[in-house]
């Protein structure tokens, strides 16, 4: 279910102090429910999943042909490009020293490269000449012992290929790891700028 950006908005998540320049698209509520201590337990899904292999048929025809685009015009040839309006390459050169190689042993199913994790937060960013995103997961006390994800949020910078596109079809994704492993809530955000 799609919740308000707000709901993401009114947390102090690290991720808003290593990516203040990008812009929140969506926030989504997933059945993803644990305790307190659960939240490596959830990574550990999150990050075993081959996205593109274990989603719905849709959502692997849509990568498939982003896949196929993007060999052809040269999108995702693992080129070092800017953050879209600054300096930096990846979101890992702003980590601040107390986040800094958290996230190291963790592999993503995906084109995403993890950035940082704490007991309750990880974030994991995507780089192509289309798009610059990231996704953020967030355990959150929902009481009663009760915790669940408020994200993934995808902060993301556009690129080549417009506003929109693949930071929708990442939130897609997003909702269907999620539901699919038994997950909770997801969002996805947008940088600002342009490639």
């Amino acid at each position: 279910m799609r919740l308000p950006n707000a709901v993401h908005e009114s947390r102090p998540w690290r991720i808003r102090e290593i990516a203040p320049d990008f812009t929140l698209e969506d926030v989504w509520a997933l059945p993803v429910y644990g305790g307190a201590g659960d939240f490596p337990a959830l990574l550990e899904v999150m990050t075993s999943r081959d996205l593109a292999r274990n989603a719905s048929p849709v959502t692997r025809l849509l990568f498939g042909a982003r896949m196929l685009l993007g060999r052809w015009f040269g999108w995702d040839d693992g080129a070092e490009r800017p953050i879209p309006g600054r300096d930096e390459a990846s979101l890992a050169e702003r980590l601040p020293d107390d986040l800094r190689g958290t996230a190291a042993g963790l592999r993503m199913g995906s084109s995403f490269s993890p950035l940082y994790r704490t007991g309750t937060e990880f974030a994991a960013e995507l780089s192509n000449q289309t798009v610059h995103g990231v996704m953020h997961l967030a355990w959150v006390d929902r009481g009663h012992g009760r915790y669940g994800l408020p994200g993934p949020a995808a902060p993301d910078r556009t690129g080549l290929a417009g506003r929109g596109g693949e930071t929708q079809a990442i939130g897609s994704v997003n909702r269907q790891v999620a539901s699919g492993a038994g997950l909770g809530p997801c969002g996805a955000a947008r940088g600002r700028g342009s490639r």
